[in-house]
């Protein structure tokens, strides 16, 4: 099972995700105990605010989408755990389209 982590926005706008295999952590069985205890369902998007970061968090079969403010509690501790664990891979901002 992956669970994959992207960041967004920001002054920048760059986008950075990060992925994890837990089933080939060492510790696989706390990954699976962080995730299961995770309020997927109580998970709100919260408005964008200006130069603030979006996390969209994914583990199948369960997708969320928080604001840099809401990422608190056990989102904090999984994004943190994920970043430790990985590195990011790089994207651009999105470009815009000439009309």
């Amino acid at each position: 099972m992956d669970v994959i982590v992207q960041r967004s926005g920001g002054l920048a706008g760059l986008r950075l995700t990060w992925r994890v295999r837990i089933d080939e952590q060492p510790d696989a069985e706390s990954w699976q105990l962080l995730i299961d205890r995770l309020p997927w369902r109580e998970a709100g998007a919260a408005e964008p605010e200006p130069d603030r970061y979006v996390y969209r968090i994914a583990c199948e079969p369960h997708e969320v989408e928080l604001a840099e403010r809401q990422l608190t509690g056990p989102w904090r501790q999984l994004v943190d755990r994920v970043r430790e664990t990985s590195e990011p891979q790089r994207e651009g901002p999105p470009r815009s389209r000439a009309r």
